[in-house]
């Protein structure tokens, strides 16, 4: 269990959390939600002794250890990839290590025994006999081939490293698992391993995501951060929003009710105050008055833009051809002779590990890659926007947000532009912020506003929920479920995909899965898994 107890943090003036009491108890997941920078990391970090908050203390039960996700890349760069994990649990390492330094020793006295003995008892204790293949198991689950368990981390993909990093938090059953953002940069199928990791664990789970569908399917409890304080609900996120949108009117029914006996009241005794026979019925009904309060309700500080994707042009029937596409990058062919067509109706998720493929594939088709074979064609009526994933080139420069959104506008007038700016929550004085200096959310926000003033009737989206809060996501999701053109997007949230996506792609060792059906029919259908693995295996006989 880990608890709370009136935690204050305080940063300058701002009271980031105030007497701040919740305590977490064994066997539930909690999600940890609240507006961006309502202070969801902070607390984490509060949690796991990172952080010293201004007032109160966190309590742990004697003897449980916490393990929390860590998010730098860099710090295990030269550790080999099994160790990195096994290092999760901080002491089985050590004693690992200094049972390798004990009986390397070429002068190995009695003492050394001793130590040694102690050491292999305390070792059996923690299961240190089964770390190495504990660790390979959760490597294995999250998509980390074993070929990559011995080499350094520094040699992995980002998306790779990210991978072990988790393992490493889930390794050797923590007491207590604190999880920022975790399904980032995760592929479904890592974040489907996942989800099922977590309904099974039987400790205590905190977690942050802007994943909906990963916080219904994992959480037992919700902790909303809102005006500097954490309210607890039993239930997963859907179960929390029910929760409170019910309470805000059960709340705004009782001030009614409570308004009108307060007008009832104030009538009464205007009418007869003055009315000696009335006179106590009066004054028992003044007294009646001051007792009734209203309930405050606050509304939430929570900020949803406005996303409205409309097109200048009706998208023709001839929207894209892509004949015999193939494509080798680092020296692997991640394209291999694809050909498919859209129509102006399809709303296609590219989804499945491949995240090179995939990008891959948008490049070429927005025009920033060649390929190697095939070709593709776009219909006359087109005009296609393009949102990248790693989008560092277009914020390179030193304009302001205001400077950087009108060059991509028709129309230069400056308040038709930053009406677009306003819709995306960057209001009064952010219009002369470099976007040199934004932060990752601002910038996808900033090139959301491109792809709404370009108006495009086929928009290609590589990962636009990344860096995005909750209710930017949410807000994305239903621009793009009435967009009226036709979309090319990936994503690895499930629930934006299965509620946008009417057509379903997987890349697949270079060949493609082209099936017209939901993401979570596609899931479900024996046929795609067969043909999966099919593709699979045919590669691993190529090898």
């Amino acid at each position: 269990m880990i608890s709370a107890n009136n935690v204050t943090l305080r940063l300058g003036k701002k009271a980031l959390f105030e007497d701040v009491n919740i305590k977490f108890t064994e066997g539930n997941c909690y999600g940890l939600i609240g507006a961006n920078g309502a202070g969801k990391s902070t607390f984490l970090k509060i949690l796991s002794g990172e952080l010293e908050p201004t007032k109160g203390d966190i309590v742990i039960t004697p003897g449980q250890r916490l393990s929390f996700l860590k998010q730098d890349h860099f710090q295990y760069d030269e550790c080999v990839v099994l160790d990195t994990v096994i290092m999760g649990n901080a002491r089985l390492y050590e004693i690992m290590k200094e049972k390798e330094a004990l009986y390397a020793k070429e002068d190995f006295t009695d003492e050394d025994g001793i130590k040694a003995s102690e050491l292999e008892g305390e070792f059996a204790t923690m299961n240190g006999w089964e770390a190495e293949s504990d660790a390979a198991t959760l490597l294995n689950g999250l998509g980390i081939d074993t070929e990559l368990h011995y080499k350094q981390l520094k040699e992995l993909r980002g998306s790779e490293k990210v991978k072990v990093l988790l393992a490493q938090a889930l390794f050797g059953n923590p007491d207590i698992l604190l999880l920022d953002e975790p399904t980032n940069h995760l592929d479904l199928d890592a974040i489907a391993w996942l989800e099922e990791f977590l309904i099974n664990f039987e400790n205590t789970v905190i977690v942050v995501s802007h994943d909906r569908y990963f916080l219904n399917k994992v959480c037992t409890h919700t902790a909303d951060i809102d005006y500097a304080k954490i309210q607890l609900y039993a239930g997963n996120y859907d179960f929390w929003y029910e929760s409170s949108q019910l309470l805000i009117k059960q709340m705004k029914e009782a001030n009614k009710k409570k308004e009108e006996k307060i007008k009832e009241l104030q009538e009464f005794i205007q009418r007869f105050s003055a009315n000696a026979s009335k006179s106590k019925q009066a004054t028992s009904r003044k007294k009646a008055l001051e007792k009734i309060e209203l309930d405050e309700i606050k509304p939430s500080s929570r900020k949803y833009p406005y996303i409205d994707f409309r097109p200048n042009r009706e998208i023709g029937n001839e929207v894209l051809t892509v004949e015999n596409l193939s494509k080798t990058v680092d020296g692997v062919k991640v394209l291999d002779n694809i050909s498919f067509i859209v129509n102006r109706e399809d709303k296609i998720a590219f989804v499945g590990s491949n995240e090179i493929a995939k990008t891959t594939l948008f490049k070429i088709l927005a025009g920033e890659m060649e390929p190697d074979e095939g070709n593709y064609k776009w219909g006359i009526t087109i005009t296609k926007s393009y949102f990248p994933k790693d989008n560092t080139k277009d914020f390179d420069c030193d304009d302001t947000i205001a400077e950087w959104l009108t060059q991509f506008s028709e129309n230069k007038d400056a308040t038709y532009v930053r009406g677009f700016l306003g819709r995306m929550l960057f209001a009064g004085e952010d219009g002369i912020k470099k976007v040199r200096v934004l932060s990752g959310g601002e910038k996808v926000r900033c090139l959301l506003s491109k792809l709404m003033i370009s108006g495009a009737n086929v928009l290609i989206l590589d990962e636009p929920t990344n860096h995005l809060d909750m209710e930017s996501i949410t807000a994305l999701n239903n621009g793009l479920i009435k967009f009226p053109g036709a979309l090319l997007f990936a994503s690895h949230d499930h629930q934006f995909v299965q509620t946008t996506a009417n057509r379903i792609m997987e890349i697949v060792n270079g060949s493609l899965i082209d099936k017209i059906t939901t993401y979570d029919e596609y899931l479900e259908s024996d046929e795609m898994a067969r043909k999966r693995q099919s593709l699979t295996e045919i590669d691993e006989d190529d090898n």
